[in-house]
């Protein structure tokens, strides 16, 4: 069974850190202890403090972190540099103005900045399937302000239609694409090709483009650079590699065969400029 969301949850700011909370959250900011291994017992021991999610601004975002059961959420809740390399390639490849995609945008932790970066004339594109994560992407799009940022409640995919999901109890931000068997627990989420999202978006282009969709980016990728015309090919691409196991295809080898050079390399995510 998918948990449901809040329909009409607190405003922003009532879940603020208590000052117990707020110590520890600050101790892990400026030691070694925001380091994935620490987060999630501070998870647990704020918890213990009070019970729920926490409210907090990152990158200069707003969010309404439930760090509890997800990995992502404590990572950005514990660590003000989570993910930073990505997100400055991100920056630094995306004008004031421009246009970003957010492929399992999850609960907006890139989408949500580079929304802040590019300001209200620019257009922010955030893909995410799971009802869950996409609830609270949509609180936190409304606590940041950003009317910029559209939202897309569907998996990108090789064609339009349904897909079976999966939920890791653990880490919601790990849901996944089912591909094989399904289980017990699976459930339908609407499926558009990502020439599809893009046209209704009404971009004619895209200057970066960040996907992380657990082993499913080649089905989403493979297929959008045969078809799609080369005006909408993003400039600069962050590619989650982790899963890369489960490809059918080598997305990346393709991407550099079109023309993609990598420029660096991060413990998760491939990061690659087109020439």
């Amino acid at each position: 069974m998918i948990p449901s969301n809040d329909p009409s949850p607190p405003p922003f700011g009532a879940f603020a850190p208590t000052p117990a909370q707020a110590a520890i959250i600050a101790l892990a900011h400026r030691s070694a202890l925001k380091r994935g291994v620490f987060r999630p017992w501070f998870s647990r021991l704020i918890d213990l403090i009070r019970s729920g999610p926490i409210d907090t601004n990152y990158q200069g975002a707003a969010f309404r972190f439930h760090h509890l059961a997800s990995a992502t959420e404590r990572g950005a809740l514990f660590n003000p540099d989570y993910n930073i390399e990505e997100l400055d390639f991100l920056r630094a490849h995306t004008p004031p103005g421009g246009v970003f995609v957010d492929i399992g945008a999850n609960v907006g932790t890139y989408a949500m900045v580079l929304a802040r970066h590019v300001g209200a004339t620019g257009k922010v594109i955030a893909v995410e399937p799971h009802p869950v994560p996409f609830g609270r992407l949509t609180f936190n799009r409304v606590a940041s302000g950003f009317s910029q940022v559209r939202l897309v409640a569907a998996a990108a995919a090789a064609s339009d239609g349904e897909l079976l999901m999966e939920t890791d109890s653990d880490n919601i931000g790990a849901s996944h694409v089912v591909t094989g068997q399904a289980g017990s627990h699976a459930f339908k989420v609407a499926a558009l090709r990502l020439q599809r999202i893009l046209g209704e978006a009404g971009v004619d282009h895209v200057d970066s483009l960040k996907i992380d969709v657990e082993g499913f980016e080649d089905r989403v990728l493979t297929g959008f650079f045969a078809d799609a015309p080369e005006s909408l090919w993003p400039r600069a691409v962050v590619i989650e590699h982790l899963s890369r196991d489960e490809w059918q295809n080598d997305c990346i080898a393709d991407m550099q065969s079109r023309g993609y050079m990598q420029t660096a390399r991060t413990r998760s995510n491939t990061l690659l400029v087109r020439r």
